[in-house]
């Protein structure tokens, strides 16, 4: 355990941060999520939930600036009445380290899967809620 840093965080996940660079892009994804078929690099966060993950990683993860949407969802099946409760969530979480925040970019389904294949890794939770999967696009440091 280290100072500050959330338990949630295991040694694995530091170190795929820590190597990620500007641009790169991080999958938290839901239990139902194709992980290891998908995942170059697959970190298991079982017992874990996306807020948590997402609370935990933005402590330490600037997100990228210079792109239009930093971060992205994975868009509802069209004909699926659920609308996901969890986004609300999200928002609010990166609203607290990044204010500047303003909306998630929507991917269908099949193309989220093949975003997922270029990410530096996917973190795979336990995640029960449906449409909880995520990406992260990592910016700078500016100091």
């Amino acid at each position: 355990m280290l100072k500050g840093i959330s338990p949630v965080i295991s040694p694995e996940l530091l170190k795929i941060l820590m190597e990620m660079g500007h641009g790169d892009e991080i999958v938290i994804a839901d239990g139902n999520f194709p992980s290891a078929s998908v995942a170059q690099r697959i970190v298991r966060s079982d017992g874990n939930d996306c807020q948590e993950l997402l609370d935990a990683i933005l402590k330490l993860f600037p997100l990228d600036q210079y792109t239009q949407q930093s971060v992205a969802l994975m868009a509802v099946v069209p004909g699926d009445a659920y609308q996901p409760v969890i986004w609300n969530d999200y928002r609010n979480i990166i609203q607290q380290y990044e204010p500047q925040f303003s909306d998630f970019e929507y991917i269908e389904r099949f193309a989220f899967y093949e975003r997922a294949r270029k990410a530096f890794a996917v973190v795979a939770s336990s995640e029960k809620a449906l449409y909880a999967n995520i990406i992260l696009k990592k910016g700078v440091i500016k100091n």
